[in-house]
C-alpha cells in the first residue's frame, strides 16, 4: 500500500484564453488574482491529493501553450494560494475553538467530579457499607463525567491538524511553468 502513495505530486493547469476562467466562480466579478476558486477545481486539487503521503512535495505545474498564456501564472498562482491560505485560517480558527471548548468541558467535569467526592460522602451519614456503594457510584459517575473530554482531547484533534497541514502545502506549493510549444501540439494532435 505504502508504495502506491506519491512522494511528489504535480498538479497539471492549463493555462490559456479559454480555460483559465473555468478554474473560477463565473459569478464573481473580481478581477482574477483575486477571485474565488470554482468547485469542480477545488475539487480536482483536492482528489489529486487522495494518493499522496503527508510529507509529498507539492507543486503546481501550469502549462502555457503560447508565450501570451504566461500572463496568467501570477493571478492563478495568486488566487489559489489566497483561497488555500483563508481555508488554513478558518480551520485554525476551528481547531482553536475546539480547544477551548474541549478544555471548558474537562475543566466543568473536573470540578463536577471533584465536588462530588468530596461532599457527597460527608453529606450522608452512613454505616461502613452504604458509605463503600456511594464511593463506587461516585467513581463510575466520574468516569462517566469525564469521559467525553479525555476522549475530545486525545483522539479528535487529529483531523484538524490533518487538514491544517494539507491547506498549508496547497497554499505553499512550489509553481513550474511548462512551455508546450506548437511542434509537440502537432504531434499530439496526430497521434490522437
Amino acid at each position: 500500500m505504502n508504495k502506491l502513495l506519491a512522494t511528489d505530486l504535480s498538479i497539471y493547469i492549463k493555462l490559456d484564453d479559454q480555460t483559465v476562467y473555468d478554474y473560477f466562480n463565473h459569478h464573481d466579478p473580481a478581477p482574477l488574482y483575486k477571485r474565488q476558486l470554482g468547485q469542480q477545481f477545488q475539487e480536482y486539487i483536492y482528489n489529486s491529493m487522495l494518493t499522496t503521503k503527508r510529507d509529498a512535495v507539492v507543486n503546481y505545474k501550469f502549462i502555457c501553450f503560447q508565450y501570451s498564456d504566461k500572463r496568467f501564472v501570477e493571478p492563478v498562482t495568486q488566487a489559489i494560494r489566497s483561497h488555500f491560505n483563508l481555508k488554513k485560517f478558518i480551520k485554525e480558527e476551528e481547531f482553536k475553538k475546539f480547544k477551548r471548548r474541549t478544555f471548558m468541558l474537562l475543566l466543568i467535569s473536573m470540578s463536577i467530579v471533584l465536588t462530588a467526592q468530596g461532599t457527597v460522602p460527608y453529606l450522608v451519614d452512613m454505616d461502613q457499607h452504604m458509605a463503600s456503594s456511594v464511593h463506587s457510584i461516585l467513581d463510575v459517575f466520574s468516569w462517566v463525567i469525564m469521559w467525553k473530554p479525555i476522549d475530545r482531547l486525545i483522539f479528535y484533534w487529529n483531523p484538524f491538524k490533518k487538514d491544517i497541514h494539507l491547506l498549508d502545502r496547497l497554499a505553499n506549493a512550489e509553481v513550474t511553468v511548462l512551455e508546450k510549444n506548437k511542434a509537440i501540439l502537432k504531434n499530439e494532435k496526430k497521434a490522437s
